[in-house]
């Protein structure tokens, strides 16, 4: 048995359930999963089971002094860079290293609009005014705003190279990665950089590994 249990929803169409696993894939570690389906109609009732959230993704960590519990996907990237400072989960330059944080926050608190009205579905494409729901083109308009500002400046300058919104994968790209598999379900239409920047997200060993999964569920 592994000292880490991640208690995980649906690949297909769990978003939050694939920030908490590639964060915790970063780190190396073995780890246990628990998964529960949001098909079934008594989900609540098995992930309150682990989760005092009543939410996924759920972090379980056996330590010699017991069991600790995180369930928030921010705190689960905070208390595993903690034990894994070797993942790199945030840029190594303090400038970026905010920037990272404050984008990756502003992710977690926003984007309603976004989330009611394109739910992430690995499985399917579908038509993107089916999506657009009021709010929607604001957000797409202010993600792609992150995502060009965080590769000009620090993706492609001095302080990192690399396919990603710092450079190397951080967790910044953690939290945006849902929004990259939206993009493609609904077919937004991406400026030249934004959809390198998706395409490679997409592209990366541990995302292929999550949409493999989402398509075994059917």
């Amino acid at each position: 048995m592994a000292d880490f249990t991640i208690v995980l929803g649906d690949c297909n169409t769990s978003s939050w359930s694939l920030r908490g696993w590639l964060t915790l894939k970063r780190t190396g570690a073995d780890f246990d999963e628990i998964r529960v389906t949001f098909k079934d109609p008594d989900v609540k009732s098995h992930i309150l089971v682990h989760s005092p959230s009543g939410l996924v993704p759920m972090l379980k960590h056996q330590t010699p002094s017991g069991e600790i519990q995180v369930w928030e996907s921010l705190a689960i990237i905070e208390y595993l860079n903690e034990l894994y400072p070797q993942a790199a989960f945030w840029p190594a330059g303090q400038t970026a290293r905010a920037r990272a944080r404050t984008v990756s926050a502003e992710m977690h608190a926003g984007f309603s609009p976004l989330r009611n009205h394109m739910p992430m579905n690995l499985n399917e494409k579908k038509p993107l005014q089916e999506g657009m729901g009021e709010g929607v083109a604001d957000n797409i308009a202010r993600i792609c705003a992150i995502w060009e500002d965080c590769r000009v400046r620090f993706g492609q300058g001095p302080e990192g190279r690399g396919d990603f919104l710092f450079g190397d994968f951080t967790a910044a790209d953690i939290m945006f990665a849902p929004v990259v598999t939206r993009f493609q379900t609904y077919g937004v239409e991406l400026s030249t950089l934004c959809r390198a920047y998706a395409d490679a997200v997409l592209a990366q060993p541990d995302m292929r590994e999550w949409a493999a999964g989402a398509l075994a569920e059917g």
